[in-house]
């Protein structure tokens, strides 16, 4: 069980008051009992005991899962913040290094529940190769995969190349769920996985035109 704490709730070792009113994992209120056993019936449980009211005297406690509470709360107050359209810009010659940093911010304002708009300028003689621009745009969407929608696709505007993605929420809230903080290199990781799971199963098949021909030929062969 976790021992953290966060700053609205204190849970497990750190309730220190000698009682509770404590509220179990099903919902039933359990009336006014020992902190110690309040504790116990939650680590039976495999949950967290969490102080959900502490100005109550004494203070309301709850048998709970604490991480699953943590994310719908996180997902609350998300869905009551107003989504905004944040940027990042990119030129045409961003090295791979650059390129690593500007995804990795997008993926924090994505996280969030923003939209991005990616913008890249073109100066002088590069207004020439603009299809430069548009393929660093389309390894952008790539590398994002399913955690992003194309709201508009790479286009020109000016002097600028203009293209805006939305967040999948429902893939960001995957990895919310497994606590993994989503990076380029996690995404291209990932991606290389089921390569690697598929090469090791190489060494159960043929390794020859010999071992696969049809058990007909074979015996015609024979013959």
């Amino acid at each position: 069980m976790a021992k953290g704490t966060t700053s609205n709730y204190r849970m497990n070792e750190q309730i220190r008051i000698p009682q509770v009113r404590l509220i179990d994992a099903e919902n039933n209120q359990l009336g006014i009992v020992d902190t110690y056993e309040a504790l116990c019936r939650a680590r039976d449980a495999g949950m967290d005991l969490v102080e959900v009211a502490h100005s109550e005297r004494p203070p309301v406690c709850r048998i709970m899962d604490y991480g699953k509470f943590k994310y719908h709360n996180k997902k609350k107050a998300r869905k009551s913040q107003e989504q905004q359209l944040k940027e990042v810009r990119m030129r045409p010659k961003t090295d791979d290094n650059d390129r690593m940093i500007k995804i990795n911010r997008a993926l924090k304002f994505l996280g969030k529940g923003d939209k991005v708009q990616f913008t890249m300028q073109f100066r002088g003689r590069e207004r020439a190769h603009r299809e430069v621009g548009a393929a660093i745009f389309q390894g952008v969407i790539r590398d994002l995969g399913d955690l992003v929608k194309v709201e508009r696709p790479p286009s020109m505007d000016g002097r600028h190349m203009i293209m805006i993605l939305a967040p999948n929420k429902k893939a960001f809230e995957e990895y919310e769920k497994k606590e993994v903080k989503i990076t380029l290199d996690v995404l291209t990781r990932e991606r290389q996985e089921p390569k690697q799971d598929s090469t090791a199963d190489q060494g159960n098949a043929p390794t020859s035109a010999e071992s696969v021909v049809p058990a007909s030929a074979a015996q015609n062969t024979e013959n």
